[in-house]
Formats: C-alpha cells, structure tokens, sequence
C-alpha cells in the first residue's frame, strides 16, 4: 500500500480536500500510476457543479499522465517506468465497439453508469478509514493511482509530461471531432460552439482537415484572439445581436455551415449548433458533456429535411491504440499543446486551478 496525498472531494458543491489516502497495489490486469501531470477539465467542475451525477466520497480527475509504479498479474503493455497516460476511455479489445471499425467507446468504460468503481466493483483508494469512489476508472488528481490495462496506454519516453497529459482528454477530445467523428473536408465551413481547450483543439482539428472558413462562438469575447490564433476565421459572440445565433449564422454561411460542433455540455447551444448548420447535409457533433437530468426539445423538422446531429466521446479515436499515434504526432510537431496552457499549478493550489477555469 502507497500512501501519498490526493485530493477528495467529499461533497458536491465544496472544495477540493487534500487528504492523506492509501493507495492499494494493483490487482490482476491493473496498473499502478504515479501522476506527474493532471490538467483540470470542465467535466471534473461538472461533478463538482453536481451537473454530472457521480457518487461522493471521491477522487476526481481523468486528463494526466504519468509513470508506471507498479503491474499486476498477467499484465504484459506496460513495465515498471514506462511512461503512460491513463485513459479515461478504455479499449478492452474484445466488446462490439472495439470490434466495430466504426466504434471507439468500450463497454467496460464508467461514463454511463458512473460507479466509480474499478471494473470487479471494488476501490483502490481509502482515506480516514473510508472506501473512496474513482472517477471514470483514472482518478488522477492523486499523486498516484490504479487503473486496469485497457485504460493506460505506453508513450514516448522522451514526452513532456506536463504537455502530453493533454492528450488524456481536451485535446483528443477536440481535435478527432473534426477530424475522426465528422470528418471534415478541404473547403468545408464550419461553427464551433464554445472556445475553452476543447474548442480550441476542435478549432485546430477543422483547420488541419483544410476547412475555408471556421466561425468561433462564444460569450467569452477574451477567447477570440487565441481562437484566431489557433485557425478561426470568424469569431461571434451572441450577445452581439437580437436574433438567435443560429439565424446570425445561416446569414453569415449563405444556407448554413458544413460542420457544428457543440463543445459547452449544454442544450440550448445543441440544440443552436444543430440548427446552424446545412439544413439537407448539415453534421452537428455535441462534443460538451451533457448535464445529467436535461432533455432536448427541438423541432423533429431539422432532422427531417437530412441533417445529422451526432455524438463524440474522446473524439472518436480508439484509445490505447490511437493515444501514442497522437503523443508521436506531437513530438513530430504536427500540431501544438503549448497555446491550451493558460496556468500551471502546484498540487496543493488544486483549487485555485478550478477557480481559474
């Protein structure tokens, strides 16, 4: 048994308590992480917020990387040493969506039923005595952590850590929505609602994929210059005008734009982002994480006529397979990390970093 520190969330709606825990050693098929890099993600706020139902006590944090302490049994991807970053999105290799070409998200993943337990229904966290719950099987606001094998996956020895932890979350999560779940094409326009890190990386994805025209969306006019910076074209903000964004959008586009992509987790901009774009072969993607216990309401006309509205979960790449293509992607320079770094933080200032987001 490890113990470090970590910090527990105890409750909805209050802060972060970093709190000595014990961490157990790794069963059969898992792997033990010391986490040298974590970024903060809206969707650890999500839980916070209470918008993503999760049960308490427990260990928030999926988007990091790090280094392997510890295997278990029959454990042969990774060795002691290894650079890795979790994978909040397993890939088991064996279910109907790791078998199906056009799936990536593994049945054995937490995201729908939210246990917070590691896949034999057990934790490998104790503080004060108490079992606390993981987050999406990573939990890596924790200086170390247990995952199973099909959710880490071996990187580049030489990779800055504290940039590829990235790759855990916002950036992937961004950049294959452009490019893996709606393939966007040389000349295409597209609309992205929301320019927070995952937007960005959805801005870079568009702009990699050779999109002509990529209008960035958001109330946050401090977001645009990096937006620009990043590839937008366009930047709007709603509170600009008295019409529906969608109606400013369709104004600006002709008839609608090729590719929307929801990256805010909420549904009056889905439901924005669908209407926004061509009403015959339009693609909307919700790349935001919905909040638990809200229903879409929209007008059924929208689909008719031959839109697609679709959904992306880590931006559709496989991840065990695709995490280490992306990390070398990186390190060839084929796209940057640096511009979604707005802070670094020591551990103990974890709350300070949600303040910050």
């Amino acid at each position: 048994v490890i113990k470090c520190k970590a910090a527990v969330m105890w409750e909805a709606k209050k802060p972060f308590s970093i709190e000595d825990v014990e961490v157990a050693p790794p069963k059969a098929d898992e792997v033990r992480i010391k986490i040298v890099a974590t970024g903060i993600c809206r969707s650890d706020d999500h839980v916070v917020t209470g918008a993503l139902l999760m049960p308490f006590p427990i260990i928030l944090g999926h988007e990091a990387a790090g280094v392997v302490e510890s295997v278990g049994e029959a454990v042969t991807s990774v060795k002691p040493g290894d650079k890795v970053i979790p994978l909040f999105s397993p890939q088991c290799g064996k279910c109907s969506s790791c078998l199906n070409t056009k799936g990536n998200l593994c049945s054995s993943n937490d995201l729908g039923s939210g246990a917070g337990f590691m896949p034999d229904g057990t934790t490998r966290f104790t503080c004060k005595g108490k079992a606390i719950h993981h987050f999406l099987g990573t939990s890596t606001f924790s200086e170390y952590t247990v995952v199973h094998e099909s959710a880490v996956a071996r990187i580049d020895s030489a990779a800055p850590l504290e940039k590829v932890c990235l790759i855990g979350c916002g950036f992937s999560t961004g950049y294959g929505a452009a490019i893996q779940t709606a393939k966007v094409e040389p000349g295409s326009t597209c609309a992205i609602f929301g320019v927070g890190g995952v937007g960005l990386s959805v801005v870079m994805g568009c702009k990699a994929a050779g999109a002509s025209r990529i209008i960035a969306v958001d109330v946050n006019n401090n977001k645009f210059a990096k937006a620009k910076e990043l590839g937008a074209t366009d930047c709007v903000n709603p509170k600009d005008f008295n019409k529906p964004i969608h109606e400013v959008l369709i104004e600006m586009t002709g008839e609608g734009v090729d590719y929307s992509f929801e990256v805010v987790g909420c549904t009056d901009t889905m439901t924005a982002a669908l209407a926004c774009c061509h009403y015959n072969y339009g693609v909307s993607v919700i790349v935001g994480v919905p909040p638990s216990a809200k229903n879409l309401t929209f007008d059924p006309m929208l689909l008719f006529t031959g839109r697609t509205w679709k959904g992306s979960v880590f931006g559709g790449w496989k991840s065990k397979d695709s995490v280490p293509k992306l990390v070398d992607d990186y390190m060839k320079k084929k796209f940057v990390l640096e511009p979604l770094i707005t802070h670094t933080l020591p551990f103990s200032k974890i709350n300070e970093g949600f303040d910050l987001l």
